[in-house]
């Protein structure tokens, strides 16, 4: 039944304008971040924006019943990531701060949203470990981005422990790997 739903080019299509209209929003919400990002880094500053990019753009091929394995592998390793990355780090702001804004809240089920489409569609993902390879290549090189050149999203009452954060951060990044691999390449590989 969720795999007919998920198939379903209606759905698809309305998943893709919420996704599109996301990703619009999160380029939004980093504009005051990008201002005062150096050129060179630019691309690498709004992790979630363009990991529901990689998604809307995997939506968008899937409507036609095509696939785009790179796309795929990035889609999903980042958006695992920062949705599980921005549920995080809004539950420690809650715990810091006391409390939580409304778009703090927002950002959590937002986020969590994220990570869990990207998991949903796994089954009719076509990546194969090249694409896994780029994935990881791409996600550890933000994570020195952000964390080696300070690049990392600015949570003001986080700054202080941006050192754990990175070190969390990092290790996320391998287990959204290792799952992006159980999840694709590996039950690929075992249905072969």
């Amino acid at each position: 039944m969720i795999k007919y739903i998920l198939s379903n080019k209606i759905f698809i299509f309305m998943l893709f304008i919420v996704n599109l209209f996301g990703t619009i929003y999160g380029y939004i919400w980093y504009l005051p971040q990008l201002s005062i990002t150096p050129d060179i880094f630019l691309i690498f500053v709004p992790d979630s924006p363009t990991a529901s990019l990689f998604f809307t753009i995997f939506l968008l091929f899937f409507l036609f019943g095509r696939n785009v394995p790179y796309v795929e592998a990035l889609g999903l390793v980042t958006l695992v990531k920062y949705g599980t990355w921005a549920v995080v780090m809004n539950i420690l702001t809650l715990i810091i701060d006391g409390s939580l804004s409304a778009a703090g809240y927002m950002l959590m089920f937002s986020h969590a949203g994220m990570a869990i489409q990207a998991v949903l569609y796994a089954p009719f993902y076509k990546i194969k470990m090249r694409h896994l390879v780029v994935a990881g290549i791409w996600t550890l090189h933000n994570d020195v981005i952000d964390y080696v050149f300070e690049m990392m999203p600015i949570y003001s009452s986080l700054t202080q422990y941006m050192e754990r954060i990175g070190y969390f951060t990092f290790w996320l990044s391998i287990a959204c790997l290792m799952l992006a691999y159980g999840l694709t390449v590996r039950k690929h590989n075992k249905l072969s």
